[in-house]
C-alpha cells in the first residue's frame, strides 16, 4: 500500500469520526437549534459567544503539549517517559485552571454580559477541564495510528451529545414538561456537552496507564525509570510547544475573534446585537463541510508527517499530498455553493439574511486547509518559531480586518456580519502565502504552486459564472438551479478527471 493510500485510509477514519460528527451537527442540531431558537435567536448568539470564549481557552488549557508529544514521542522507545511527562503536567495545569474558572465563575459571567447565568462558566470549566485532560490520549491514538479506536470514542461522544440535547430540548418539554425549565434556554445545550465530555474522559482514562504497561524492553530504555517527571524533557517540550501555543491562540483570534468583535461593534441594543450573532454563527456553520474535510485531514497528516520526516522521498510526498488535497478541496467547495438552493434550509428561516458570507468563509476554509499542508516544514524542521510569527501576523491581519470591515459594511449598507467573514479570507490567504514564503526558504518542497493555483482559480470562476450570470437567468426555480449547477460541478469533475488521472493514479500507487 502507498504512503498516500495510508494516508487517505486515516483520513477517512478520522473523518468517520469528524466528518460523520459534523454532517450529523449540520443535519440534526443546527437545524433543530435553529428552528428551535428561530423566534429567540439571541440564544444562538449567546452559544456563538461562550463558545468563541471557550476555543481561547483551550489553548491555555492545552497549551499544545499534544504536538510536543507527536514530536519527542514519534520513536517507540521513548513514547512511554514522553507521554507520563506529558501526562503529569497536564494534569496538574488542568487541575488549577478549573480551580481557577471556579472561583472567578460570577465575575466571569458579570464580564460576559449573563450576571445570571454564572453557572453557564462552571460547566464549561469541567467542559474545558475534561476535554484537556482527553487531548493527550487521544494524541496518543493518533501517533500509534489507531485510528478506529479514536473515530469509536468520539462517534460515542457526539452520539451522547446530540442525544441530551434532543432529551433536553425536545422529549422533556413535549412529553414531560413539569421537568422542563424554559428559562434555561441555549444552557440545556451546554448541559449537553458537559455530559458528553465527561464520558468521553471517561472512556479514555484508562490510557493513562499506557506508561506502565509497556514492555520491560522499552521501559529499559527510557531515562526514567522511576521518576514521574523527566524535568530534562519536559523543558524540551515546553520549550518545542511554546511557540504552538502562541500561535495556537493567534490562530484561535483569526477563527473566533470576529464573534467577540461583532458583539461589541454591531449597532442595537443587546438583544438585537446577540440576533444578529447568531445569524453570522448560524451561517458559518455552514462552510462546515469545508471545514470538516480540512479537520480530518489535520487529524491524519499531523502524526504522518512526523512518521514520514527522515524518508528520502518526504519532500515529493508532502507536495504530493496538498495537490490531492487541492482537488478535493475545491469540488466540495463547488458542491456545497452550487447546491445552495437546498443546503440553506438546514437553517431556519430567520437564520438565512446571512448566506452573504458562506462562499467567503468556504474559501478560507479551503486555503486554511491548503495552509495546514504547507506548515509541515517549520514543525518537522523544529522552526515553531515560525509558526507563531505567521499566526500572529495573521491574528494581526484579522484584527485590522475586523475593526474596518465591520465599519465598513455597516456603512455601505451591508450586514456588519460581511466585514467578519472578508477578514477571516484574507486572514488565511496572507497566512497560507506567507508559510509558503518562508517554507520555500527554509526547507523548499516541490510544490505543483502553479497547478494548484489554477485549480483554486478555475473553482472559483465556475461558482461566479453560476452566481452572476446562470442564476439570474435560471430565476428563482429551484430544480433548475440544482440542475444547472451540478451540471457545471460535473464539467469540472470531469475535468479534473482526464486531465489529472494519470498522475493521481501514479501517486497514489508510489
Amino acid at each position: 500500500m502507498s504512503l498516500i493510500k495510508k494516508l487517505a485510509g486515516e483520513t477517512a477514519l478520522y473523518g468517520l469520526s469528524s466528518i460523520l460528527g459534523r454532517l450529523l451537527t449540520f443535519v440534526f442540531l443546527t437545524p433543530f437549534l435553529t428552528h428551535f431558537f428561530n423566534d429567540d435567536r439571541a440564544q444562538i448568539g449567546i452559544q456563538t459567544d461562550i463558545y468563541a470564549w471557550a476555543a481561547f481557552l483551550m489553548i491555555l488549557f492545552t497549551y499544545r503539549i499534544e504536538t510536543a508529544f507527536f514530536k519527542f514521542g514519534a520513536e517507540k522507545a521513548t513514547r512511554a517517559t514522553t507521554f507520563k511527562t506529558a501526562a503529569t503536567m497536564l494534569c496538574s495545569s488542568t487541575t488549577f485552571l478549573v480551580l481557577l474558572l471556579l472561583f472567578f465563575s460570577s465575575s466571569i459571567a458579570h464580564f460576559l454580559g449573563y450576571p445570571k447565568q454564572s453557572e453557564y462558566i462552571i460547566w464549561f470549566a469541567f467542559i474545558l477541564g475534561f476535554d484537556a485532560l482527553s487531548a493527550l490520549p487521544f494524541a496518543l491514538l493518533r501517533l500509534e495510528g489507531k485510528a478506529l479506536k479514536f473515530a469509536t470514542v468520539k462517534l460515542i461522544n457526539l452520539f451522547i451529545h446530540l442525544g441530551f440535547v434532543l432529551l433536553f430540548l425536545y422529549v422533556l418539554p413535549n412529553y414531560f414538561p413539569q421537568y422542563y425549565d424554559s428559562s434555561m434556554g441555549i444552557g440545556y445545550v451546554f448541559m449537553a456537552n458537559l455530559l458528553a465530555s465527561g464520558s468521553t474522559f471517561l472512556l479514555l482514562l484508562s490510557t493513562y496507564r499506557y506508561p506502565f504497561a509497556q514492555p520491560s524492553k522499552e521501559l529499559a530504555t527510557s531515562q526514567t525509570k522511576v521518576a514521574i517527571v523527566d524535568t530534562q524533557l519536559l523543558k524540551k517540550m515546553l520549550f518545542y510547544s511554546m511557540p504552538l501555543v502562541l500561535a495556537g491562540f493567534a490562530g484561535i483570534v483569526n477563527e473566533v475573534l470576529d464573534r467577540i468583535l461583532l458583539k461589541a461593534y454591531l449597532p442595537g441594543s443587546s438583544d438585537e446585537v446577540l440576533q444578529q450573532l447568531g445569524v453570522y454563527g448560524a451561517c458559518y456553520k455552514l462552510a462546515i463541510f469545508m471545514n470538516l474535510f480540512t479537520q480530518a485531514f489535520n487529524y491524519a497528516a499531523e502524526p504522518f508527517f512526523f512518521r514520514n520526516a527522515s524518508k528520502k522521498y518526504a519532500r515529493q510526498l508532502y507536495a504530493d499530498i496538498a495537490f490531492l488535497f487541492t482537488l478535493v478541496g475545491t469540488i466540495g467547495f463547488l458542491a456545497i455553493l452550487l447546491n445552495m438552493q437546498i443546503v440553506q434550509y438546514f437553517i431556519g428561516s430567520n437564520f438565512r439574511e446571512g448566506l452573504i458570507i458562506v462562499p467567503y468563509l468556504l474559501l478560507a476554509n479551503l486555503f486554511l486547509g491548503l495552509y495546514y499542508n504547507l506548515a509541515v516544514w517549520f514543525k518537522i524542521n523544529n522552526q515553531t518559531k515560525y509558526g507563531a510569527y505567521i499566526a500572529l501576523i495573521g491574528a494581526a491581519v484579522t484584527i485590522a480586518g475586523n475593526l474596518i470591515g465591520i465599519p465598513l459594511c455597516l456603512y455601505l449598507g451591508f450586514p456588519g456580519y460581511l466585514g467578519a467573514a472578508w477578514a477571516t479570507l484574507i486572514c488565511y490567504a496572507a497566512m497560507l502565502m506567507l508559510c509558503y514564503y518562508w517554507g520555500q526558504r527554509h526547507y523548499p518542497i516541490p510544490y505543483d504552486i502553479k497547478r494548484i493555483s489554477a485549480y483554486v482559480l478555475v473553482a472559483l470562476l465556475i461558482y461566479l459564472l453560476f452566481d452572476l450570470t446562470l442564476r439570474p437567468i435560471v430565476g428563482p426555480n429551484v430544480w433548475l438551479n440544482l440542475v444547472v449547477g451540478n451540471c457545471l460541478l460535473g464539467t469540472y469533475v470531469l475535468m479534473v478527471w482526464f486531465v489529472e488521472k494519470n498522475r493521481v493514479l501514479k501517486m497514489l500507487n508510489v
